[in-house]
């Protein structure tokens, strides 16, 4: 094959050459392209229908002129898949390029591309509800605007949000105010656990997990055929402010109902599956079928890349089946967080069935390759989805991957340690990178092992070697700029979004160093914080040999809560208990948003004591002890190279 002719010298490439898809990766793609069901242009159709008005300028930009979201930079991802770009993931990068105000069927519409996630506008007697107001703020009050320039101004009477990830909440102030949610002149709906699971999911893994976040959607990286193309689900995340506004009505149970403004709903409670709180719904008046983010157009994550509870593939499977059931044959339209929607009874059928299988399919067979005596890693390289099912677009894997969802089906049961005993104690990664290499006659040698290895077209093998190299020697630039390139190729290849990301974003650290992640905007999710949350979140940040020493307690009196905390500190731990009375050595009286802001670093202590709003009893100098009990997480850290 041409990619075994490659020098050596491939690896030597300077960094800062253009960008160029190697014959292998080339070879890998063309090979891929030809087991692709090109002949099914239904997406197409799907993706085009309903166009009514596309944005009004080619940037969305907030108040400061900042560009939030640039719809113009879409135009590239079109034509034939550039060398740089598996096949199928350009096929998904063009389809997810089209933004603007889209109608479903009469009465219902859709802001698609506006963001990484759908806004659906749904019309009733007096105003219009609104499905998931998208990320930000910014971003749905965008959507809204253009809504209401097409279709003729109405007021918000209703939102519902689906499920308890941020870019199906996180924009509902563009849409409606928090004063008229808690006044209770808007309904804000959602499936019951919604404001623990929306706060909790990213609370206390929060630093690691958004670090990580930011390698598996490119915020690091260009909009380009070198760079990010899709993030699988949609176009991008939108830029600007998240927040979040209480729902005032919780869906308890699959069955139960309302009519919001005239138009009727029917709720299916789907636990656990796409996110821990989510649900379905029905509306019997239009004969739509709302599937959250439980249907796509691609397949999704069983566990995230940027990490997650591991998610329930069973009981998606089922919970498919159970709606395909009820909804399927009285639909004639199916529309879903992501995506486009799809028309037709016996589509939506086809559609929920063909999901259900899939995921059915991978929960199955790697039950079954596991109880085999296969490992997480072998279960993924051994599993294929069933010609049939690979061939439906909707399965492909441009968001979540094969191999990554059937690791986590083995996570779920059986957790990360395989049972080999010389995995119950493994070596930390940089000495075994050190021992390796040094086992293997120094890092000259490994790396003219990995060129080798990457000249014949087997860069995960030649990955492998070199991010041993780098970990034994972190001052090897030659290595990291080689392991650069075989992240590039592997990024060329990969089919589904997050691994091109993490791929591209890991060959950026290794050529320019930890790059800071430029926040897109501002997160007062934080606001939105339980006391008892808030002192988890403090908890695993408490460094044991500060809290040795003399045990000793802390109360937090939450006036407006009508709640007392007592906090305990001994043996190196950080314990919480609410509703104790035991005395304390201190105690704080603090409004909930006062504690929050004085941790969170917005307000200071001094400041809120002299406005009257804390107040300290007890011994000061147990309080001061308290504070230097915590060591704040970094904003940022690498991924691919030690730490420092």
């Amino acid at each position: 094959m041409i990619h075994r002719l490659l020098p050596l010298l491939l690896l030597a490439t300077a960094a800062s050459a253009a960008p160029v898809a190697s014959p292998a990766t080339i070879a890998d793609n063309a090979k891929l392209s030809a087991t692709l069901n090109w002949e099914d242009r239904q997406d197409f159709d799907f993706a085009a229908r309903g166009l009514i008005a596309a944005p009004p300028a080619p940037q969305l930009r907030d108040a400061n002129g900042k560009v939030l979201r640039d719809f113009a930079a879409d135009a590239q991802f079109s034509g034939p898949a550039p060398a740089t770009v598996n096949p199928s993931l350009w096929r998904n990068a063009s389809l997810l390029a089209k933004a603007g105000l889209f109608q479903v069927q009469d009465g219902i519409w859709q802001i698609r591309g506006y963001d990484l996630s759908n806004m659906t506008i749904i019309r009733g007697k007096t105003g219009w509800i609104i499905i998931d107001p998208l990320t930000t703020v910014e971003a749905a009050a965008a959507g809204l605007a253009l809504v209401n320039a097409t279709l003729g101004a109405r007021p918000v009477v209703a939102v519902l949000y689906t499920h308890s990830h941020a870019d199906h909440f996180g924009g509902a102030a563009g849409v409606i105010t928090a004063a008229d949610a808690l006044a209770g002149k808007v309904a804000v709906i959602a499936p019951e656990g919604f404001m623990a699971e929306a706060i909790s999911e990213n609370v206390i893994a929060g630093p690691a997990m958004t670090r990580r976040a930011v390698y598996m959607f490119g915020a690091l990286l260009p909009s380009a055929p070198d760079g990010h193309v899709s993030s699988g689900l949609g176009p991008v995340r939108a830029g600007g402010t998240i927040g979040l506004i209480p729902p005032n009505d919780s869906i308890r149970a699959t069955g139960d109902t309302r009519t919001i403004d005239g138009v009727r709903f029917e709720f299916q409670l789907t636990p656990n599956t796409e996110a821990p709180a989510e649900m379905n719904f029905y509306l019997p008046d239009f004969r739509a079928l709302c599937m959250a983010e439980n249907a796509n157009g691609a397949m999704h994550n069983l566990l995230t890349p940027r990490g997650a509870l591991v998610r329930d593939a069973h009981g998606w499977s089922n919970y498919l089946l159970a709606a395909r059931r009820a909804y399927a044959a009285k639909s004639d339209v199916v529309f879903t967080s992501h995506f486009w929607p799809r028309w037709g009874a016996e589509e939506v059928s086809r559609y929920l069935l063909v999901h259900a299988q899939a995921y059915a399919f991978v929960h199955n067979e790697s039950v079954r390759l596991m109880n085999n005596g296969l490992n997480a890693v072998e279960i993924g390289e051994a599993i294929a989805l069933p010609p049939p099912l690979a061939r439906a677009w909707f399965n492909r894997p441009n968001y979540g991957a094969l191999k990554f969802n059937a690791r986590a089906v083995y996570q779920r049961y059986l957790g990360a340690f395989d049972g080999d005993p010389v995995n119950l104690d493994p070596l930390p990664r940089n000495e075994l990178a050190q021992r390796t290499v040094a086992a293997m006659g120094g890092a000259k040698k490994v790396m003219k092992l990995a060129a080798k290895a990457a000249a014949a077209g087997e860069d995960r093998w030649a990955a492998t070697l070199l991010g041993h190299v780098v970990r034994a020697e972190p001052a090897n630039q030659a290595a990291k700029d080689a392991l650069a390139d075989r992240y590039d190729q592997l990024a060329y290849r990969a089919e589904a979004s997050p691994w091109r990301d993490f791929y591209l974003s890991g060959a950026l650290e290794l050529r320019k160093g930890i790059q800071p992640a430029v926040a897109p905007g501002s997160n007062a999710i934080a606001a939105n914080l339980q006391v008892a949350q808030l002192l988890d979140t403090m908890s695993v940040r408490v460094k044991p040999e500060a809290a040795l020493g003399k045990p000793f307690t802390v109360a937090f009196e939450i006036p407006d809560m009508n709640e007392r905390h007592l906090v305990s500190i001994g043996n190196g731990v950080m314990l919480h208990e609410l509703g104790v009375s035991d005395a304390a050595d201190a105690t704080l009286i603090v409004p909930r948003l006062a504690l929050i802001a004085m941790i969170g670093g917005q307000a200071k202590a001094l400041d809120l004591m002299q406005a009257g709003t804390l107040k300290i009893a007890g011994d000061p100098a147990v309080l001061q002890r308290f504070l230097t009990l915590f060591q704040p997480p970094p904003a940022t850290f690498p991924l691919v190279t030690p730490l420092p």
